[in-house]
């Protein structure tokens, strides 16, 4: 065991405990996968990541750095709060990508794209497959998200990495009150994502109003109260993931999901090539994911991070 260098970030917020932390282990050199999974479930935190450096493949395609990613339960190939936290942490830490415009990580899925966008950093949403799931499938994720079949505007299994069945839902009032029933979807192995536009509720309303419409359903009096201390941008997207067959009940703000979701959205004419989602509300968070689809197609998942923690770790 020695120390190494360290560091919490706070993901898709600008305000420190209002987003997604990751913990980050800025040299993962020579530590196994049972040190890492390990550590992975002693942090509790819904992904921790190991940066090392490229592989020789990866070195010649322009990576500047790899991560591995774990949750609790298991590693993942991809996940998108933990490659813009990770990115954050490398560049704090004194990393020098190649390029100043264009930071390239490495992971399973391959080579990601990260750009700085002022203050934000976005990565490029990896290539998504995606199908209609199964009449019986839905079926047994909606008895055990609780929802009635009129409450699903559409459906898809999303696969960007990570695999999420995505489900549209008629309302963000529906979206927030999702109590689900977390062992029953961890016995059907299936990660979950939700999500319901919020054009028609809160058109045109001032931002304040509307984030305290969203934290008063989320909260009732006390959501209120909290909304009324602080204004931040309102939100096109309500989003919640639930992801209990990986350790995780409900995660607070979701990069890979977030991803796919906006890649489905955008494709079938259901959302814009840029909007606002909002994450985190029933978990006391307030994530603002900003997603952008260029003119080649290509669609970009942003945030803000927040420095939290920065120290050493024996491993």
């Amino acid at each position: 065991m020695r120390t190494r260098p360290f560091r919490q970030p706070d993901v898709f917020t600008d305000t420190p405990t209002r987003g997604n932390p990751v913990a980050v282990v800025l040299d993962g050199q020579d530590l196994d996968d049972e040190t890492m999974q390990r550590f992975a479930r002693w942090t509790n935190l819904s992904e921790t990541t190991f940066v090392l450096p490229p592989t020789p493949e990866g070195a010649a395609g322009g990576a500047d750095y790899r991560v591995r990613i774990f949750t609790p339960g298991g590693e993942l190939p991809f996940a998108g709060h933990p490659t813009l936290g990770t990115c954050r942490a490398w560049l704090a830490h004194g990393g020098r990508p190649r390029d100043a415009q264009r930071i390239v990580q490495q992971c399973a899925v391959g080579l990601v794209p990260i750009r700085p966008e002022g203050t934000r950093l976005a990565f490029a949403a990896p290539p998504l497959k995606r199908s209609a799931p199964s009449p019986m499938l839905l079926s047994k994720v909606a008895a055990a998200m609780g929802l009635k079949a009129a409450q699903i505007e559409a459906a898809q299994c999303l696969d960007n990495g990570p695999v999420w069945l995505g489900l549209l839902l008629d309302s963000p009032d529906t979206v927030l009150a999702l109590r689900p029933d977390h062992a029953a979807l961890k016995a059907l192995g299936q990660k979950v994502g939700v999500a319901a536009r919020t054009d028609a509720e809160d058109a045109g309303v001032p931002a304040l109003i509307g984030r305290a419409n969203r934290e008063a359903r989320a909260f009732g009096a006390r959501g209120r109260a909290a909304a009324a201390a602080v204004a931040a941008p309102s939100v096109d997207l309500e989003v919640r993931a639930f992801a209990a067959p990986v350790g995780v009940e409900e995660d607070p703000v979701t990069g890979s999901l977030n991803a796919g979701l906006a890649q489905w959205l955008i494709a079938d004419g259901l959302m814009p090539a840029r909007y606002v989602a909002g994450q985190g509300q029933c978990l006391d968070r307030d994530g603002r994911v900003h997603v952008t689809q260029d003119e080649a197609g290509q669609t970009w998942i942003g945030g803000d991070v927040a420095d939290c923690i920065e120290g050493q770790v024996l491993l």
